[in-house]
């Protein structure tokens, strides 16, 4: 496979104003932003023995994800609840990773992931993380991981980070990052754009203009468009071109990407 995910998986519950549900989570996010811009894609996290862990094997086996990397444990399938308020504004009231706190990828789990090009690091516990990123190294394997959800900088290709629109915030991460045993380090900053950083360059490139509707995914999407325009041979800013166009997508539509949506109960 040219690409694979390993980490959350979660129930998006929209209340307060609105009242649905959609599948979600970094890992899965960016897995489905993959498969939906052609690419082969397997997942790999965990999910409880019930019905919203059914829908969410469902929901990427609709949208072309491998799903062998997906497991069942004893527990319940994360969710977060996402509060909307009268001015469309949201927040995250609630998270419980559940299952996906508890998930470690076994022997024949990192030997399929060694096999792929690039692998991306969502919410993961840090050991879990760790064991990924030490697994992989001298593999040949592209890593990136989702910095914001997930401590450790140690053997990354690249690490994407976050810091609101905080752009001189986005630079400390960015130098942290890379002091930390990233060979790269991108920080998306919402309306204003992004940066990355090596080391030795550093490149900016603007948010695109959208009508926004749900910023929920938006940075996972961009994680996405960033590592299938890197792994056709994008230089860093055509990457994170690409990156905030597909975020910039994201943005304008409820969920983290189109699909068909649950009422949420109680």
């Amino acid at each position: 496979m040219l690409f694979a995910t390993v980490g959350d998986n979660t129930i998006d519950e929209y209340v307060g104003t609105l009242s649905r549900s959609y599948v979600g989570g970094n890992a899965l996010n960016v897995a489905v932003d993959l498969a939906r811009a052609g690419n082969a894609c397997r997942y790999a996290g965990a999910v409880g023995p019930d019905r919203a862990g059914e829908r969410v094997r469902a929901a990427l086996t609709a949208q072309g994800v491998r799903t062998d990397g997906l497991v069942v444990l004893p527990g319940h399938t994360s969710v977060s609840r996402i509060r909307v308020d009268a001015t469309g504004d949201r927040f995250f009231e609630y998270e419980d990773f559940a299952v996906c706190a508890e998930y470690r990828p076994d022997e024949d789990e990192l030997e399929r992931l060694g096999r792929c090009g690039t692998v991306h690091i969502g919410m993961l516990p840090a050991e879990s993380a760790a064991l990924v990123r030490r697994t992989l190294a001298g593999r040949g394997v592209l890593l990136s991981q989702d910095c914001a959800v997930t401590e450790g900088f140690d053997g990354l290709g690249i690490a994407f980070c976050s810091a609101g629109e905080d752009m001189a915030r986005a630079r400390l991460l960015a130098e942290q990052a890379v002091a930390g045993g990233a060979a790269l380090a991108v920080v998306t900053c919402g309306a204003a754009g992004s940066v990355g950083h090596d080391g030795h360059s550093w490149w900016q490139v603007p948010a695109l203009p959208t009508n926004v509707v749900d910023t929920t995914g938006a940075g996972d999407s961009y994680i996405a468009g960033f590592l299938a325009a890197r792994a056709a041979g994008a230089d860093v800013t055509q990457a994170m071109r690409a990156g905030s166009r597909t975020a910039a997508q994201t943005c304008a539509h409820e969920g983290a990407w189109p699909q068909e949506t649950v009422p949420v109960a109680g």
